[in-house]
């Protein structure tokens, strides 16, 4: 097990099964361009034994299937049926929702028992100004027949301030309504708005202030979450959980548990770090050989984890997930 001064090691793996995505969302992409699926990416044969590698060699528990937006790749159901058999505590889906009907089938069949779904405003315009791509009353279609399917979901928003912010409340009510638990996640300084600091102060929301809009119409209390937990999780008696992912507010380097392998091999330790590793090259190897090497990465992606907080990063988060 490799574990850094801190006593941080790697839990939790996300696999980005591609960059490509049939949204374009304002806050990930700046120029509203789509993006594709690289031409290096690597086969669904070669993650799937990524990961069999990386439970070994890092202790990995749980998965975490991201994009880009995975549902549209042609990988996902190779990936997914062979990942299921590898013994993790839990794997699990983030999507934007597009597709969620289509593929509902093959996540019952691979036993995924939980999925988060970006999803920003339930306004049809701002949906189209936020996204831009796909269409909402799809989505919601989505969301309504994987909670009758039994899915645990939570639903992902950006509130940005002058773009959604007035959406907080709708979507709270919404989601409470039908026993999903919102995450509010404060706007990264990744990307585009790692440079770009003016734009990314005029629209950052944090969570000062949506606490402040729940707390107009609701009484919460703090509840408890897991010790690596990315959000600070609320209970509104009576109703329903709510969480904010305050980067920002509250940083959560100290305790992150989190590893990221990209479509295209690269492991990344940390959102707030240029550094990455290639690992694609040993995924290809026998494990007698791979599993040394790998483990020496390892110890350099730990290595890249931030101390205290998050300082902004230049990947684009859709390369890597989120």
């Amino acid at each position: 097990m490799i574990v850094d001064r801190q006593g941080r090691r790697f839990r939790n793996l996300r696999v980005s099964l591609t960059a490509a995505c049939n949204y374009a969302c304002s806050y990930c992409v700046p120029d509203g361009k789509r993006l594709v699926a690289a031409q290096d990416e690597l086969s669904a044969e070669a993650m799937v034994r990524g990961v069999a590698y990386l439970i070994e060699a890092a202790g990995i528990e749980r998965l975490r299937i991201t994009g880009g937006e995975p549902l549209v790749s042609p990988k996902l159901d190779h990936f997914l049926r062979e990942v299921a058999r590898l013994g993790l505590q839990d794997i699990s889906l983030t999507s934007n929702g597009q597709l969620l009907a289509r593929k509902l089938p093959l996540l019952l069949e691979c036993g995924i028992k939980r999925i988060n779904v970006s999803l920003d405003t339930l306004d049809p315009d701002a949906f189209k100004r936020v996204a831009r791509g796909g269409d909402l009353p799809t989505v919601l279609q989505g969301l309504e027949e994987a909670r009758a399917a039994g899915l645990k979901i939570k639903i992902n928003m950006v509130p940005l301030r002058g773009q959604n912010h007035e959406q907080v409340l709708p979507l709270l009510d919404y989601c409470l309504e039908r026993g999903f638990e919102l995450r509010f996640i404060e706007l990264m300084r990744m990307g585009h708005l790692a440079r770009d600091g003016a734009s990314f102060q005029q629209q950052f929301y944090g969570m000062a202030d949506l606490l402040e809009n729940v707390a107009s119409r609701y009484e919460y209390i703090q509840a408890a979450a897991p010790v690596d937990a990315t959000a600070l999780r609320y209970e509104i008696p009576g109703h329903g959980f709510f969480g904010v992912i305050a980067n920002e507010s509250v940083p959560f380097c100290r305790t992150c548990s989190r590893l990221r392998l990209s479509s295209t091999g690269w492991l990344h330790g940390c959102l707030s770090s240029s550094n990455r590793h290639y690992v694609g090259d040993l995924f290809d190897k026998p494990r007698h050989q791979a599993l040394p090497a790998l483990q020496r990465l390892l110890m350099k992606a730990l290595a890249d984890k931030q101390d205290i907080a998050f300082a902004g990063g230049t990947t684009i988060m859709k390369i890597i997930g989120g």
